[in-house]
């Protein structure tokens, strides 16, 4: 348990063209809690700055400017929070040596860190994430294994949390992360307010329902692209994995194997996120009942298509229906 004590909180603005959102909306939420506390006859539990090493940064293609503190003069902050970024990831670290020297500087220091959405490749260019466990947004994701092999991304995460780091999925649902850290360094009363508030719907803990499974074919490997390829296009059939490796004139165990190194699934993993991606586009047209789409995606049992879309989507497929359905 947090004592309750003045919390000193740094929105860092990288070189490069940061989410505007993400710095704003973190910057009034915890605003907004602070002003709820001190309601209650308590003191500031929070002392907010948003810094930078740039003295004037131009956002959103120039219409936004802001002339945040100077990042230097800040020796040391209890949480930092890292906003969503934009732009070629690896020039982007490139241009940001300095920042990522300063938050891993001042972890090593005592502070939190928490990134938001593809700013955990700036926290993973500091080697803190080496080992551990994030997520980002499902859409980054290929790119930061590439670019991260020694970090596990858990992309279906909405949240996960490490020894003084936090990460989380992609776009707006860094309001959820923000109302995680208010509960965390203040109270759930103050959480739940905020959430009212601002209308954040409270403990969502998933981004895999919003999840466009894109199968990764930027790897390189022939043989597994002709793989995936061949998966895609039969998504309805029921599929011999040992009969396609045969196919590619591999053995089995090195069919799997290369498989999961370039996409990151197993073949049979690979099968049902392709499954359910179909399966997720038919219920939202909406004009076919669950068990034609079930049917459709080359499942025969009821129980164990709801087991794995479920699994995947953190939804049911009756839910997922009423909830992005095209049709009323």
């Amino acid at each position: 348990m947090y004592k309750k004590t003045l919390k000193h909180i740094t929105i860092v603005v990288p070189k490069g063209n940061s989410n505007l959102s993400s710095i704003t909306g973190s910057y009034e939420i915890f605003n907004r809690a602070n002003s709820f506390w001190k309601s209650k006859n308590n003191k500031a539990i929070f002392e907010v700055k948003i810094a930078s090493f740039e003295e004037n940064i131009s956002l959103q293609n120039g219409y936004f400017t802001i002339h945040p503190s100077n990042i230097r003069t800040i020796k040391k902050s209890d949480l930092i929070i890292i906003p969503s970024v934009a732009y070629n990831y690896e020039v982007g670290i490139k241009e940001n040596q300095d920042l990522i020297q300063w938050l891993s500087d001042q972890y090593k220091n005592g502070a939190e860190i928490a990134s938001i959405c593809t700013g955990a490749f700036l926290l993973a260019a500091t080697g803190l994430l080496d080992g551990k466990t994030c997520s980002t947004h499902w859409n980054a994701a290929a790119d930061f294994r590439k670019m991260f092999p020694k970090t596990q991304l858990q992309v279906d995460k909405l949240i996960n949390e490490e020894p003084g780091i936090y990460t989380n999925g992609g776009a707006y649902s860094f309001l959820n992360l923000m109302l995680f850290l208010i509960e965390k360094y203040c109270d759930k009363d103050t959480a739940i307010l905020c959430s009212k508030v601002f209308q954040i719907e409270f403990d969502r803990t998933a981004q895999s329902p919003f999840f466009i499974f894109k199968g990764q074919k930027t790897h390189g490997d022939q043989v597994i692209i002709e793989a995936q390829n061949y998966i895609e296009s039969h998504v309805s059939e029921r599929i011999s994995f040992e009969e396609l490796a045969f196919k590619l004139a591999v053995s089995r165990r090195n069919f799997d194997r290369r498989f999961v190194k370039a996409t990151g699934n197993s073949p049979v993993e690979y099968l049902q996120r392709v499954k359910v991606e179909v399966a997720k586009r038919t219920l939202e047209e909406g004009r076919k009942s669950i068990a034609e789409v079930m049917h459709e995606v080359g499942y025969a049992d009821d129980k164990a298509f709801r087991e794995v879309f479920k699994k995947i989507t953190s939804l049911s497929p009756l839910d997922y229906k009423a909830k992005f359905s095209e049709q009323d």
